[in-house]
């Protein structure tokens, strides 16, 4: 039943859209790709980090509940951005704000907290840090001018 509705409408000249939606040309989908891969990454350096933190423990050396907490929710986050990111590529510009603010603020809320003195251990921050690198890079990434393009309405 919609679609004959979809078929009349685009038969009467209803229908307002004269080629692919913004987020659909091949630059824009290059773009988000980098984006999803970026998640990817993030979420396997998650992983190692919590793999190092278990190796740690598993070592005998002191491992405080911080870091297991931290080190586990980190490659969960990478699921939900990744996820975020494809309702973007499929043109949820709320799922887009959210990647691209959620992209500034964990980098600098992270790296942060891991300066903290007598939060954890320096080698600790060194891989926390290295596990914000893809998140820096989709950061500016999602600021690109083909995304921009693509979603008109984010700020």
């Amino acid at each position: 039943m919609e679609t004959d509705k979809l078929t009349a409408d685009t038969a009467t000249g209803r229908n307002s859209t004269t080629g692919p939606a913004p987020f659909d040309g091949p630059r824009t989908r290059e773009a988000l790709g980098t984006v999803r891969n970026g998640f990817k990454l993030y979420g396997a350096l998650g992983a190692t980090a919590l793999l190092a933190v278990a190796a740690v423990a598993a070592g005998g050396h002191p491992v405080n509940t911080f870091m297991w907490v931290r080190a586990a929710l980190l490659p969960l986050t990478a699921v939900l951005l990744h996820r975020m990111t494809v309702s973007a590529s499929r043109g949820s510009r709320r799922a887009f704000e959210r990647v691209r603010s959620v992209c500034v603020v964990m980098p600098i809320a992270i790296v942060g907290v891991d300066l903290v003195p007598g939060v954890c251990p320096l080698w600790y921050a060194v891989v926390q840090t290295v596990c914000m690198l893809p998140v820096v890079r989709v950061a500016f990434r999602t600021r690109s001018p083909e995304l921009r393009a693509a979603f008109p309405g984010a700020r």
